[in-house]
């Protein structure tokens, strides 16, 4: 990878946020699982052969969204890796999935392969240590997103919340069959309305690629938490395979593949953007 992976933070903010440039829009972009930073007073827990490169991160992501700020969007993105915290898990660890699948917990000891990320079984995070990440890293992104999302409701009347995330295409842990290259999730219809559901699925429809609903992918905590149609908040998690932006070992960031599923995103954004200013 052509990025300086290994980070050792001190005392960071768990996000970043970047701002609209152009007339600022009633969507947020959250990328919970680009982080790649290991807060200094935990990172010699960790394998040290692994946290290099960690796997499990959605790589480059925030540069594949780098055209939202142009359209109006705000993006929060994770600083820290999600073996440090998972935000997109539930506070109390609770599985949204009971079909057999792979479940990395709240703070993950193993990747989706179930191999091991920390040195020694005593190194990994005790109850304690969990109570305390929740605090100093899950609960900022959330709160963070609560804010920015109640912001733009009372500014705009709706708002629709957007959540980035890309897997590799084939996760045996998972589903023994490869991914499609797009999984739209909104829980089943409960996360967003119909209209805005509707939309963003006849957008990504009309590229080549393959689109899925709620399946093997519903949504994640974030999306579950955060939407709520009936009070104008909207929600929808859209996951996509790695190899359509990076290379075909899923190691690079490739900029012919990005420029088409951008398009695609772009599209879907803008027309997102004229539905909820109806």
């Amino acid at each position: 990878m052509n990025k300086n992976n290994m980070q050792e933070v001190t005392n960071s903010s768990p996000f970043k946020i970047s701002y609209p440039k152009g007339k600022k829009t009633n969507i947020l972009i959250s990328i919970p699982h680009c982080g790649t930073a290991f807060p200094n007073e935990i990172i010699d827990h960790y394998d040290q052969s692994k946290i290099p490169k960690p796997d499990d991160t959605d790589w480059f992501l925030e540069k594949l969204y780098d055209f939202a700020n142009e359209l109006g969007i705000t993006i929060i993105e994770a600083v820290y890796s999600r073996w440090v915290i998972d935000l997109n898990r539930t506070p109390q660890n609770k599985s949204l999935y009971n079909d057999g699948r792979i479940i990395t917990s709240l703070c993950p000891v193993t990747d989706f392969l179930g191999d091991s990320i920390y040195t020694s079984t005593n190194d990994e995070p005790n109850e304690e240590e969990v109570q305390r990440r929740l605090q100093v890293y899950h609960e900022p992104y959330h709160e963070k997103i609560d804010l920015i999302l109640n912001e733009l409701k009372n500014e705009f009347g709706n708002v629709l919340f957007w959540d980035a995330h890309s897997i590799r295409r084939n996760v045996n842990t998972i589903q023994k069959n490869d991914f499609p290259d797009l999984i739209l999730g909104n829980n089943d219809g409960k996360t967003a309305s119909l209209k805005i559901i509707e939309t963003t699925l006849n957008s990504l429809k009309q590229s080549k690629l393959s689109v899925e609903h709620n399946h093997p992918f519903k949504g994640g905590f974030l999306t579950r938490s955060k939407g709520d149609p009936e009070n104008n908040i909207h929600a929808l998690q859209l996951e996509m395979s790695k190899d359509l932006y990076m290379s075909n070992n899923e190691m690079d960031y490739d900029n012919t593949k990005a420029e088409d599923i951008k398009r695609t995103l772009i599209k879907t954004f803008k027309n997102l953007i004229t539905l909820m200013n109806e």
